[in-house]
């Protein structure tokens, strides 16, 4: 059963832990990844989630996306869920999320990195993906619309593509 560290409002990780699927009180939370792999064409890799899944199932999402597990870094836990899910090996220890969002019960560290990768050499985590393909940021927000992809904000989708190629909210040409 996967465990879980707790984390204070201020992300102070405290010495709880829960295991996935138990109540923890609603002034503790827990660290969720995800990871965007944009190739040099433009476009995120993303996965389309096994049609038994608890939740968005049968959905298209992002490259990558897990909980990070008791003892693990972020860094680390985006490292695992990326080779357990895609077969991929990137180090991702020199690699810091893009942006963090909150949630309700947690953090969402999100990774964006720039990488072409060969469809034919991923091993797909049969419990988890079931499809990967390539998709423009104008095709995932079409299949928003079509209720085909999670149902992210159409914003959030704009601005991982936006951050791409850049670090941080300024515009560092313009300086």
């Amino acid at each position: 059963m996967e465990k879980w560290d707790l984390y204070d409002e201020n992300r102070i990780k405290t010495s709880e832990t829960v295991e996935r699927g138990e109540y923890f009180s609603p002034d503790r939370y827990r660290v969720v990844v995800h990871l965007c792999i944009i190739g040099s064409d433009g476009k995120m890799l993303i996965q389309q989630r096994q049609k038994d899944k608890n939740s968005w199932a049968n959905l298209w999402d992002l490259s990558v996306g897990g909980h990070v597990v008791s003892g693990e870094t972020s860094q680390q836990g985006i490292q695992r869920e990326l080779y357990e899910e895609l077969g991929l090996q990137i180090d991702m220890s020199n690699i810091r999320p893009s942006l963090t969002m909150n949630f309700n019960s947690g953090f969402d560290d999100i990774y964006i990195i720039r990488r072409d990768v060969d469809l034919s050499e991923l091993t797909l985590q049969e419990s988890e993906v079931q499809a990967v393909r390539f998709a423009s940021c104008e095709e995932i927000l079409s299949m928003i619309d079509g209720k085909t992809f999670i149902p992210y904000h159409k914003n959030y989708i704009s601005l991982l593509f936006d951050l791409k190629d850049h670090i941080g909210v300024h515009d560092q040409s313009k300086t």
